[in-house]
């Protein structure tokens, strides 16, 4: 149960609940049991990020000397720091525990995860063949002495911790003089399952650390020891950049630069395994100067769980989801020219129940189209070999001109962003590194196309990145449109990119930094003023995160005004639903399911004629104030429905939704109602709307027969 202050969740504590939501996955027994291993992994890379990140944040604080309140939601930066500690040794504690329990389940379908102790004669040989031949000739390993400075440690690399004492040499008294301590880097370049011999029905899997461990007298045969162990340690290093002035410097220099500094960042996080000796910890945090604010969290046996999301599937399909087969856009044909539907008409692509192609097949006939003139696109995270980028070199080279805007600050996405733009720039690709002290987070595209004696607009506006593998998992809409007025106001935003000093004027778009904040609380004073006046009034928001308190305060004041208001937040939620006299006509639900749920939808009643956008936007203060964010209204009124169903589906789920509370306990979402999981039933609407169209096509058909 998580406390708060005044009438604000704290940020970091509502991630951290959030990231519990997702460990919740890895104990449901109705999950697939390798799914499970998975989530496992995915709550282990948040918990990473979220360390390199927001942890490193308020420790910043801290170390300048500060409180933070204001902006920490009324707690101080110190005790907030020890109450994230507190709260993520509670949870790994809980997800060693899930592990032993998926572990058993694992057994009872005949997949046994083995450390070195149970290794059999057969396996041993298969063992140490393996290590000499893929493990040994990748190993980093490093005696610890005195003559030697202590290595810098790789942010979120896993180490070995080997101490060793070594057999009583005559004239030697102290038992000090008879240890040794080295590291041994867990090496990356392989995988960190290795899928044994089977036996008869029996799958065999060990993780590389221990079978490292079997093979440690390979490795430290010179050394005469009594006894040898090894044991896991991980640390974890602030990864917010640090942006020279050096004015002589490109940006991409400088990002580069930045992104390299980030290797030897100071340490935040130091992971060890629990049962690790007094002697060699206390050995190991001197030489590592670990601070008092630095978090010191005990672990398990392994660390990095973040690799459980590659746990080998062994071919059991039925220990895992399902795939779905991603279904066409309705009235949306992918081989006929999508500028002739999208000119008569508005569509939607809804990932991954709907095919990406759609994007691809777009820029690809963007770039082959005679009459088309220009492409202007922004880039906010690529796949890797992306045809996205196939498909914009393509146009140059068909004498198109191609204008990205690349976000070379997307986080983590630093240096593959800084390839990409290099490998534009060699192509002919025109460049645009965005706003000075703005990050381009906005997901949109124009076509220009020459149609007779004029210019004619195409293009599309999407929730979430052109990526067509984070697609495959990412829910996220995109608006295909060829309406004038949007268009004509996108280039306006790349006009922007060029010239920030000029803050364009939009009569459709919600754009940050300078219009989302007031138009939606524009929005929102509307549904006030209509529950004032007596009429129905409601507000309906889907988003990853909420953590605007101006936003917060507003959609306060709606619920006090008799506003409904429900919510739908993947992540992070500072608003606190249901208090009485605060915010009683909230509700307010996150879905944790197969996918990751990414859209943002903003849905007004505005008097029974609803008002819809979809964006790129959360309600954080980084995407209202310091982002270029773009919103778009949705005109056409069966992509409007569209919308309005699906936020109905997703607001309906009573197996994987869980309600956010006064008291923030995850709890599921209970009630009598039949049950509907929101995913499955979202796949299932589109796939019924297909049969619908598919069977009048043929009454139509047999009609005409007639």
């Amino acid at each position: 149960m998580i406390k708060y202050k005044n009438q604000y969740i704290n940020r970091e504590i509502s991630w951290l609940s959030f990231n519990e939501r997702v460990l919740q996955e890895s104990a449901d027994k109705n999950v697939p049991l390798i799914e499970r291993l998975r989530f496992l992994g995915i709550f282990s890379n948040n918990l990473d990020e979220f360390f390199k990140v927001r942890y490193a944040t308020v420790k910043r604080i801290v170390s300048a000397g500060k409180s933070g309140k204001s902006v920490l939601g009324g707690e101080s930066a110190k005790d907030l720091l020890e109450e994230i500690t507190e709260i993520v040794i509670k949870q790994q504690t809980l997800s060693l525990k899930i592990l032993g329990n998926i572990k058993k389940e694992l057994e009872a379908e005949n997949i046994f995860v083995i450390d070195e102790t149970e290794i059999t004669e057969k396996q041993a040989c298969f063992i140490k063949n393996y290590f000499i031949e893929e493990v040994s000739p990748l190993l980093m390993t490093i005696i610890l002495n005195d003559t030697v400075g202590f290595p810098m440690l790789k942010d979120t690399a896993a180490y070995l911790a080997v101490k060793m004492i070594l057999k009583k040499q005559k004239g030697c008294k102290s038992q000090e003089n008879q240890k040794r301590y080295a590291l041994i880097e867990i090496p990356k370049g392989i995988d960190r399952f290795v899928v044994l011999p089977k036996e008869g029905d029996k799958n065999y899997i060990i993780i590389l650390d221990d079978l490292i461990r079997y093979c440690l007298d390979s490795i430290f045969n010179m050394f005469e020891y009594e006894s040898i162990s090894a044991h896991m340690i991980k640390i974890t290093r602030d990864a917010e950049l640090d942006i020279d002035n050096d004015l002589s410097k490109s940006f991409i220099e400088k990002i580069s630069s930045s992104v390299e500094h980030r290797k030897i960042s100071d340490p935040v996080r130091f992971v060890y395994d629990k049962k690790i000796g007094t002697d060699t910890l206390n050995f190991l945090k001197e030489k590592m100067d670990v601070e008092d604010t630095d978090s010191v969290i005990p672990g398990g046996r392994y660390h990095n769980r973040r690799d459980y999301m590659g746990f080998p599937s062994l071919g059991r399909k039925d220990l895992l989801y399902e795939p779905i087969t991603p279904l066409p856009v309705k009235g949306l044909s992918l081989e006929g020219s999508l500028f002739e539907c999208i000119a008569e008409k508005d569509f939607l692509q809804y990932t991954p129940y709907q095919s990406f192609s759609y994007i691809i097949k777009f820029l690809r006939e963007a770039a082959l189209d005679p009459k088309v003139k220009n492409i202007k696109i922004t880039v906010y995270r690529l796949a890797n070999n992306s045809q996205v980028a196939a498909s914009l070199i393509n146009a140059v080279k068909n004498g198109k001109q191609v204008t990205v805007q690349i976000e070379l600050q997307a986080r983590f996405d630093e240096q593959a962003n800084i390839e990409y733009a290099e490998q534009l720039q060699a192509e002919g690709v025109r460049l645009i590194f965005g706003v000075r002290g703005l990050k381009v987070h906005s997901k949109i595209c124009l076509v220009e196309r020459q149609e007779g004696n004029r210019i004619k607009r195409y293009g599309f506006v999407s929730t979430g990145n052109f990526n067509e593998s984070t697609a495959r998992i990412y829910t996220d809409y995109t608006l295909f449109t060829a309406h004038d007025g949007i268009l004509k106001e996108l280039n306006k935003v790349f006009d922007f990119f060029e010239t920030s000093y000029k803050i364009q004027k939009y009569k459709h778009l919600i754009v940050s930094p300078h219009y989302t904040t007031n138009v939606f609380k524009k929005l929102i004073d509307k549904e006030i003023q209509n529950a004032k006046a007596g009429k129905e009034a409601y507000i309906k928001i889907k988003m990853n995160s909420f953590t605007s308190y101006k936003m917060v305060d507003k959609l306060y004041e709606a619920s006090n005004a008799g506003v409904k208001i429900q919510l739908i937040i993947r992540g992070i939620c500072c608003l606190i639903p249901g208090v009485k006299g605060l915010s009683e006509n909230i509700e307010a639900i996150s879905v944790v399911d197969k996918f990751l749920e990414h859209p943002r939808i903003f849905i007004f009643g505005n008097e029974g004629n609803p008002k819809v956008y979809i964006s790129s936007a959360d309600w954080m203060t980084r995407n209202l104030d310091y982002r270029v964010e773009v919103g778009v209204p949705i005109y056409d009124k069966d992509v409007k429905q569209e919308l309005l169903d699906t936020f109905e589906i997703s607001w309906k789920d009573n197996v994987k939704a869980r309600v956010f509370s006064e008291n923030h306990d995850n709890a599921y979402r209970k009630n009598k109602n039949a049950k509907v999981r929101s995913q499955f039933a979202t796949y299932d609407y589109y796939k019924n709307k297909l049969e619908e169209q598919s069977e009048k096509n043929s009454h139509e058909w047999s009609k005409m027969l007639r």
